[in-house]
């Protein structure tokens, strides 16, 4: 259930019942023609729906997270790392405050990793809390069925282009776009990565039937169901 549509005393008396809740992280960053909040929008519904048959709450999106490479692209927006650190702390330990103990921190960006590394430092700090880090985009499971839709999964392609990430105003090129130099981009300053990304998107397919990305987010979806099932540290 998302906390958008619960009020304080609903969320009161789930407490007495259960104790996970699920934070999504995600990035407001260029995608080439698909929207911005990619990221945002992909970890905060594959949670909302995984969630829902077990009935747990689930944070809005954090739209922000690290994207310094991405500077030159309007739009894109990157926060440092210790403030996204700042952030992550104060957000799980504002949601322990009133007894949540189980949490999920479903990550949409791969940019947020140092966030799993923060979980696990919290963990020692807070020995009554279970704290789980999952880039629902590839878990096991997720991971293997895009990689057999096509190896080419990657940023701003096919592998991010669902109905809910897609602008009608802005559609996908046809064809496949040869893969830029990505070593040259990971050693260049924002300048450079936007002259050889050109429109953003790391190469390959812009887009691929919605019937073979429906089962890649099928399996994203249960394979987030599972991490927030089990197993957790129990006191």
């Amino acid at each position: 259930m998302r906390i958008a549509d619960c009020n304080w005393m609903e969320i009161e008396a789930y407490l007495r019942l259960d104790d996970r809740v699920v934070l999504p992280f995600g990035s407001t960053e260029q995608h080439a023609q698909l929207s911005l909040c990619v990221d945002a929008i992909l970890a905060e519904r594959v949670a909302v729906e995984a969630a829902a048959p077990l009935g747990v709450p689930v944070y809005p999106a954090m739209p922000f997270g690290l994207a310094p490479y991405f500077a030159a692209f309007p739009g894109s927006v990157s926060l440092r790392v210790e403030t996204l650190l700042a952030v992550a702390r104060d957000l799980i330990e504002s949601v322990a405050r009133v007894g949540f103990k189980r949490i999920l921190l479903v990550n949409g960006h791969g940019g947020n990793a140092p966030v799993g590394a923060l979980a696990q430092e919290m963990m020692t700090e807070r020995p009554e809390l279970s704290i789980k880090f999952h880039n629902w985009y590839n878990a096991p499971r997720t991971w293997a069925a895009a990689m057999a839709a096509d190896p080419s999964a990657s940023h701003g392609n096919w592998f991010e282009n669902f109905p809910w990430t897609r602008l009608a105003h802005a559609k996908a090129p046809e064809g496949v776009k040869p893969r830029p130099d990505l070593a040259l981009m990971k050693a260049s300053g924002p300048a450079k990565v936007r002259e050889i990304l050109g429109d953003g998107a790391f190469g390959g397919p812009w887009q691929l039937p919605d019937d073979v990305t429906q089962r890649i987010w099928d399996e994203g979806v249960a394979e987030t169901r599972e991490a927030l099932e089990g197993p957790w540290q129990t006191r």
